[in-house]
């Protein structure tokens, strides 16, 4: 499994799971590490939660239409 898959296992697991996306939003590499069962190298653990962060936010459309309402 490529880290591609990784992380669309991670945002669906974030999506389905209240608990999951209030600690992912609380501490988002701790929950990622949970979900994978692996400690991340920091170097790497930035680009994951960002990844991670973008996907579920892509999925949120109205919450992406709400924010650019704010701003005009």
């Amino acid at each position: 499994m490529d880290i591609k898959e990784r992380i669309e296992e991670i945002v669906e697991k974030i999506k389905k799971d209240p608990s999951l996306a209030k600690s992912f939003s609380s501490n988002p590499v701790k929950t990622i590490e949970s979900i994978l069962g692996v400690d991340l190298p920091d170097d790497m653990a930035d680009g994951v939660v960002n990844t991670v962060k973008a996907k579920l936010a892509a999925g949120d459309v109205g919450g992406i239409a709400d924010k650019f309402k704010k701003l005009f």
